[in-house]
Protein backbone atom coordinates (compact mmCIF):
# COMPACT_ATOMS: atom_id res chain seq x y z
CA UNK A 1 0.00 0.00 0.00
CA UNK A 2 2.99 2.59 -0.60
CA UNK A 3 4.91 4.15 -3.00
CA UNK A 4 8.81 2.61 -3.46
CA UNK A 5 11.28 5.03 -5.31
CA UNK A 6 14.06 2.46 -4.10
CA UNK A 7 13.97 -0.17 -2.07
CA UNK A 8 15.16 1.70 1.09
CA UNK A 9 13.01 4.89 0.08
CA UNK A 10 9.22 5.50 -0.25
CA UNK A 11 6.92 8.00 -0.16
CA UNK A 12 5.45 9.27 2.93
CA UNK A 13 1.96 7.64 3.46
CA UNK A 14 0.97 9.80 6.39
CA UNK A 15 2.14 12.55 8.45
CA UNK A 16 1.85 11.54 11.46
CA UNK A 17 6.10 11.18 12.09
CA UNK A 18 6.33 14.91 13.09
CA UNK A 19 4.52 14.26 15.55
CA UNK A 20 7.30 11.98 17.41
CA UNK A 21 9.61 14.31 16.70
CA UNK A 22 7.62 17.74 17.87
CA UNK A 23 6.86 15.78 21.11
CA UNK A 24 10.81 14.52 21.43
CA UNK A 25 11.45 18.64 21.01
CA UNK A 26 8.92 20.44 22.73
CA UNK A 27 9.36 21.93 26.28
CA UNK A 28 6.18 20.70 28.50
CA UNK A 29 7.34 23.29 31.26
CA UNK A 30 6.17 25.90 29.14
CA UNK A 31 2.83 24.44 28.16
CA UNK A 32 0.93 21.72 26.40
CA UNK A 33 1.76 21.45 22.65
CA UNK A 34 -0.32 22.14 20.51
CA UNK A 35 -0.35 21.55 16.65
CA UNK A 36 -1.20 21.21 13.26
CA UNK A 37 0.60 19.16 10.94
CA UNK A 38 -0.55 19.31 7.54
CA UNK A 39 1.50 17.80 4.26
CA UNK A 40 0.79 15.38 1.13
CA UNK A 41 0.64 11.85 0.81
CA UNK A 42 0.89 8.66 -1.31
CA UNK A 43 -0.87 5.81 -0.80
CA UNK A 44 -1.92 2.86 -3.45
CA UNK A 45 -5.02 3.74 -3.48
CA UNK A 46 -7.33 2.87 -6.68
CA UNK A 47 -9.05 6.71 -7.22
CA UNK A 48 -12.42 6.94 -7.00
CA UNK A 49 -15.11 9.28 -6.24
CA UNK A 50 -13.97 9.21 -2.71
CA UNK A 51 -10.37 8.10 -2.89
CA UNK A 52 -6.82 9.57 -4.73
CA UNK A 53 -3.37 7.54 -4.70
CA UNK A 54 -2.13 11.39 -3.33
CA UNK A 55 -3.91 13.60 -1.26
CA UNK A 56 -3.40 16.42 1.41
CA UNK A 57 -3.61 14.91 4.63
CA UNK A 58 -4.11 16.93 7.95
CA UNK A 59 -3.50 16.16 11.59
CA UNK A 60 -4.04 18.00 14.59
CA UNK A 61 -2.39 16.99 18.24
CA UNK A 62 -2.91 18.26 21.74
CA UNK A 63 -0.42 16.56 24.41
CA UNK A 64 -0.11 17.35 28.14
CA UNK A 65 -1.37 16.19 31.67
CA UNK A 66 -4.88 17.28 31.89
CA UNK A 67 -6.25 18.20 28.93
CA UNK A 68 -9.40 17.10 26.96
CA UNK A 69 -11.01 17.53 23.36
CA UNK A 70 -12.03 20.91 24.56
CA UNK A 71 -8.49 21.71 24.15
CA UNK A 72 -8.25 20.15 21.21
CA UNK A 73 -11.56 21.95 19.47
CA UNK A 74 -9.90 25.11 20.47
CA UNK A 75 -6.86 24.31 18.80
CA UNK A 76 -8.91 23.42 15.67
CA UNK A 77 -11.13 26.86 16.20
CA UNK A 78 -8.03 28.88 15.62
CA UNK A 79 -6.83 26.50 12.63
CA UNK A 80 -10.40 27.13 10.91
CA UNK A 81 -10.65 31.17 11.73
CA UNK A 82 -7.00 31.41 10.67
CA UNK A 83 -7.81 29.63 7.36
CA UNK A 84 -11.54 30.50 6.47
CA UNK A 85 -12.33 33.45 8.54
CA UNK A 86 -13.18 34.93 11.54
CA UNK A 87 -16.78 34.18 10.99
CA UNK A 88 -16.63 30.71 10.34
CA UNK A 89 -17.58 27.95 12.74
CA UNK A 90 -17.19 24.64 13.32
CA UNK A 91 -19.26 21.05 13.50
CA UNK A 92 -16.60 18.28 14.85
CA UNK A 93 -18.18 15.06 14.80
CA UNK A 94 -17.29 11.76 16.40
CA UNK A 95 -15.93 9.35 13.76
CA UNK A 96 -13.80 6.51 14.25
CA UNK A 97 -10.81 5.49 13.18
CA UNK A 98 -8.75 2.19 14.14
CA UNK A 99 -5.20 4.39 14.70
CA UNK A 100 -6.62 7.21 16.46
CA UNK A 101 -8.10 7.41 20.27
CA UNK A 102 -10.77 9.77 20.22
CA UNK A 103 -11.35 10.68 16.55
CA UNK A 104 -13.31 13.56 15.26
CA UNK A 105 -13.79 14.91 11.74
CA UNK A 106 -13.92 18.49 11.29
CA UNK A 107 -16.75 20.45 9.18
CA UNK A 108 -16.54 24.47 8.86
CA UNK A 109 -19.82 26.47 7.91
CA UNK A 110 -20.16 26.72 4.15
CA UNK A 111 -18.65 29.90 3.30
CA UNK A 112 -20.68 31.01 0.18
CA UNK A 113 -24.32 30.49 1.75
CA UNK A 114 -23.53 31.03 5.38
CA UNK A 115 -24.73 27.89 6.46
CA UNK A 116 -28.12 28.00 4.56
CA UNK A 117 -27.32 25.11 1.78
CA UNK A 118 -25.83 25.88 -1.84
CA UNK A 119 -24.60 23.49 -4.25
CA UNK A 120 -20.95 24.08 -2.57
CA UNK A 121 -21.28 22.36 0.74
CA UNK A 122 -24.33 20.28 -0.76
CA UNK A 123 -27.20 21.63 0.31
CA UNK A 124 -26.08 20.44 4.25
CA UNK A 125 -24.35 24.08 4.97
CA UNK A 126 -21.01 22.66 6.14
CA UNK A 127 -17.80 21.87 4.68
CA UNK A 128 -15.96 18.90 5.62
CA UNK A 129 -12.44 19.84 6.12
CA UNK A 130 -10.51 17.24 8.63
Amino acid sequence: DTFYITPEILLRTHTSPVQARTMDKHDFTKGPLKMISPGRVYRRDTDDATHSHQFHQIEGLVVDENISMGDLKGTLETLIKKMFGEDRKIRLRPSYFPFTEPSVEVDVSCFKCGGVGCNVCKQTGWIEVL
